[in-house]
């Protein structure tokens, strides 16, 4: 840019300059785009887009910009303990809409389409990009199932992302309805392709075989029906029932270890679940473990 927008109506007006461009690559491609056209559809005048931007490489530049943000941003939704431990196949679903919905909007349609069609023309794009976001993949494998290998889950990461941006860059060259089509067999790919690695039967089969009972360290647990979309269990021995969240869940001895740091630094139970994702019932209980067997709370 030529210069930085300080006042709001000048930010307001970029805004403005990049939503016309982002329409207007998307209408007509990069190459038939005029910077007039962009300034028409902006309502703004031609010499208000040369205060910010020399040409239309430049708003594009600026677009690439945006789409990292806005990628960041679905990251950031999507890496949260209540989207992780959805059931399977709502946990891949959750993720297909949220990307769909993410490449709906021009500026990440047109971004995407050009990186594999023109990667010359970037600036603040490369490979690296990629390698974020199968980095961010393999993250969300290894929070769902512990017991993979980072290894395993950069793998899986890497097959999921490669396989995804090919189809999706099909997608979005497609008609809205064979759009929708692909998009729907791209989530069915997901499901049966990821299902051995991370799918519920898995992932029960691992916590029922680390599961204690938080009342009385029993082993002798079983399946006892669900309340609020979550699993819950009862103890055999005890007869007390718990949620499968108050478990624990195979938690790592680091992933204790900074709950209890937090805890004696004086962080509230509460405050350590939003910290950690770790649920406060199980912290408490962790504490507990920790009182009776060094004899203070």
């Amino acid at each position: 840019m030529r210069r930085q927008p300080k006042q709001k109506r000048s930010q307001e007006r970029v805004e403005r300059i990049l939503d016309a461009a982002a329409e207007v690559f998307d209408q007509v491609g990069f190459e038939a785009a005029t910077t007039h056209a962009i300034a028409q559809s902006a309502d703004t005048a031609i010499g208000s887009l040369y205060q910010f931007f020399p040409d239309k490489l430049a708003i594009f530049h600026a677009l690439e910009l945006r789409h990292v943000e806005r990628v960041h941003a679905v990251w950031a939704k999507l890496n949260q303990p209540e989207i992780i431990q959805l059931p399977f196949e709502t946990f891949i679903r959750t993720l297909g809409t949220t990307f769909q919905q993410l490449f709906e909007q021009p500026t990440c349609r047109i971004v995407f389409v050009q990186y594999f069609t023109s990667r010359t023309m970037f600036q603040n794009i490369d490979d690296s990009f990629t390698e974020e976001a199968i980095d961010f993949m393999a993250k969300l494998l290894q929070a769902r199932n512990s017991a993979l290998s980072f290894e395993q889950c950069h793998l899986l990461a890497q097959v999921c992302t490669h396989a995804y941006n090919t189809l999706l860059l099909h997608a979005l060259r497609s008609n809205e309805t064979h759009r929708q089509q692909i998009f729907e067999q791209m989530e069915a790919l997901l499901i049966a392709y990821l299902r051995p690695h991370v799918g519920d039967e898995v992932l029960h089969k691992k916590v029922m075989n680390v599961m204690k009972c938080p009342h009385c360290d029993s082993q002798s647990i079983s399946k006892n029906g669900h309340r609020h979309g979550k699993q819950r269990y009862i103890c055999k021995d005890c007869g007390k029932q718990f949620p499968e969240a108050y478990s624990l869940q195979g938690y790592g001895d680091e992933v204790k270890q900074q709950c209890l740091e937090l805890y004696s630094n004086g962080i509230g139970f509460r405050e350590i679940e939003r910290r950690t994702g770790v649920s406060h019932n199980t912290v408490i209980h962790w504490v507990k473990q920790t009182g009776r067997t060094s004899g203070k709370l």
